[in-house]
């Protein structure tokens, strides 16, 4: 059955927001042609608070009103609970349509445990119904973004090209910018994302042709944009460990035009940019 999932944030896209109009008029399209929409909402609470602060009339809702309405929008949800939440695993899909609902309550007996605990631990339960009351606090959200945009404008200060305006729960880098001598499929991103864990132990993830280069077919086309995403978990690392962070990519950058292209030395059938092998290229 066709379904549309729509993504707050855009994980892919920088960490762009999803505005409140644009979900309305998605749900409205949807629901004309009877197809259901779903939301990918790993970061709802953060899409909400940009709808607070950027989209017109939105400023004085409470947080959790407007996450009320950008639920009751679309027919189900699947969330990452290690997200937004707080959790440390877990996470749940939720459906307005009982029938389907009662197809996947018994599924889950069958392979993972009863729809009381899904297969997780008392504790996590517990962690998980606290995260959801915080995560919408105002207060930790405003922390939260601005220790985000507090990295991403150091980066651009020191002359780095990376998406504006800066995302929720990271920072992205045009590698495609900073690395131009490499071409896309020669995999600029996985070259600078390689670059800064050797330099420092920095883990990041490569968004570009690694992830969405590989055609159906099996034919290989450049990726819209070669980012390298910098995320960073909530209530983690102080300001000296974003500090450190800035410095490794600053001095990462500074040698960026003598960063090779790399190959791919193994990929599996599917989602290759989990576990692709690669080498660099003489």
């Amino acid at each position: 059955m066709p379904v549309v999932f729509l993504t707050i944030t855009n994980n892919s896209g920088g960490g762009q927001p999803v505005s409140l109009a644009n979900i309305r008029a998605a749900s409205e399209l949807c629901h004309r042609y009877g197809v259901p929409l779903f939301l990918d909402a790993c970061r709802f609470a953060e899409n909400a608070w940009f709808i607070h602060e950027r989209e017109e009339g939105q400023s004085g809702r409470e947080i959790a009103d407007i996450v009320r309405e950008i639920a009751s929008l679309a027919d189900g949800m699947t969330m990452s609970a290690k997200k937004d939440p707080f959790g440390n695993i877990g996470g749940w899909l939720a459906l307005n349509d009982d029938n389907v609902a009662e197809s996947c309550r018994n599924l889950l007996i069958m392979t993972e445990g009863f729809p009381t605990y899904g297969g997780l631990a008392g504790r996590d339960l517990e962690a998980l119904a606290q995260g959801l009351k915080e995560a919408v606090h105002p207060d930790y959200l405003r922390y939260r973004i601005r220790s985000t945009a507090y990295l991403g404008d150091a980066l651009d200060g020191a002359g780095i090209p990376v998406v504006k305006p800066i995302g929720g729960h990271a920072v992205y880098i045009d590698a495609r910018a900073l690395l131009s001598h490499v071409p896309p499929l020669h995999y600029p991103g996985q070259s600078l994302a390689i670059a800064l864990y050797r330099a420092g132990g920095i883990r990041s993830c490569e968004i570009g042709s690694v992830m969405f280069g590989r055609q159906p077919d099996g034919t290989e086309v450049p990726a819209a944009m070669e980012l390298v995403r910098l995320a960073i978990p909530r209530r983690t690392y102080t300001q000296s460990h974003i500090d450190y962070v800035i410095e490794v990519v600053t001095s990462v950058a500074k040698k960026a035009s003598s960063l090779p292209g790399y190959r791919i030395t193994y990929e599996p059938p599917s989602l290759r940019h989990f576990t692709a092998r690669f080498a660099p290229l003489e």
